[in-house]
C-alpha cells in the first residue's frame, strides 16, 4: 500500500490586495522527496511555503501536512505541526546579539523544555559537527561569512530534528563554490536525518544537485513538473530558458 503524501496541497489561492499571487497551486510531496520549485521572481514560490507553515492565511484551498489540513487549525494546533518542520530563511535569520552557541541553545530550549545542560551542549556540538562548523561555536554572527551563516542557520533548523525542511533560496548571495557546498550539505542532511525537503531556488546548479523532482511555477500555477533532465529537454521554450546557464 502506497504511503500517504507527507504534504498535499490542493487548489491553493492567495492574494495580497489586488495582487493574485497563487491561482490554484496543486502539489504533493512524498516522504524522502527533495522537491525543488523554480520560477521567476514574484511567481509565488516563497509564498507557497510560507502558507504551508501558516505564515499567511490562505484565501482558498487545502494544505495537508502529515495528513492534517493546517488551514483549519487553531494557533496551538498549528504550532504542534510547526515543531516538526524546519524553515531555513534566505538570510539565515540568526540573532545578532547572541553567539552561535547561544543561538542554537535558544532554539533548542524553546522547542524542548527542561533539557539538562549536558544534553544541550551535546546536541549543539552534534549539529555543528554535521554542518562542519564546530570551531564557530563561540563566534558572533558578525564574525561569520555568508556561507557560514547559512550553515549555522541550517544547524539551528536541524537541532529541532525536523521531519520536513523548507529551504528558501539556500544559496542566494553566495559565490559558486560556497553555493555548491551548501547544496552538498542539503543532500548530506537529507541522508543523515531522513528529511523531506522543499527547496525554493533561482540557482540552477543547486536545483540539479539537490532535486529528485522539480516544479516550475508560472503566474501562480504549477506550469510543469518532472526530473531535471525532463525539464531541461522540454519542448516548451519558456521551460528550457531556466536551464540556459546550467
Amino acid at each position: 500500500m502506497q504511503e500517504q503524501p507527507i504534504i498535499n496541497i490542493k487548489n491553493l489561492t492567495k492574494s495580497f490586495g489586488k495582487n493574485k499571487v497563487l491561482r490554484g497551486i496543486d502539489l504533493t510531496v512524498n516522504k524522502g522527496d527533495n522537491l525543488v520549485i523554480l520560477g521567476r521572481s514574484g511567481s509565488g514560490k516563497s509564498v507557497t511555503i510560507q502558507c504551508l507553515v501558516g505564515l499567511h492565511k490562505v484565501d482558498k484551498g487545502q494544505i495537508e501536512v502529515f495528513g492534517t489540513d493546517v488551514t483549519k487549525l487553531n494557533y496551538e494546533e498549528l504550532n504542534k505541526i510547526r515543531l516538526r518542520i524546519g524553515f531555513l530563511f534566505q538570510n539565515g535569520a540568526l540573532y545578532d546579539s547572541m553567539s552561535v552557541r547561544d543561538n542554537l541553545a535558544f532554539t533548542l530550549k524553546h522547542h524542548t523544555k527542561d533539557l539538562p545542560k549536558e544534553e544541550v551542549a551535546k546536541q549543539i556540538f552534534e549539529v555543528l559537527e554535521n554542518v562542519g562548523l564546530e570551531e564557530a561555536i563561540d563566534k558572533m554572527p558578525s564574525q561569520l561569512s555568508g556561507g557560514m551563516i547559512k550553515r549555522i542557520g541550517l544547524a539551528r533548523t536541524l537541532i529541532i530534528k525536523p521531519e520536513i525542511i523548507l529551504y528558501d533560496e539556500p544559496t542566494a548571495g553566495l559565490d559558486t563554490i560556497t553555493g555548491k557546498e551548501i547544496s552538498e550539505l542539503i543532500l548530506s542532511v537529507q541522508e543523515k536525518y531522513n528529511t523531506t525537503s522543499i527547496i525554493i531556488t533561482h540557482d540552477i546548479i543547486c536545483a540539479k544537485m539537490t532535486a529528485n523532482r522539480l516544479m516550475i511555477i508560472k503566474e501562480g500555477l504549477i506550469h510543469v513538473e518532472g526530473t531535471f533532465e525532463e525539464l531541461k529537454n522540454s519542448s516548451d521554450e519558456w521551460v528550457r530558458s531556466f536551464f540556459e546557464y546550467e
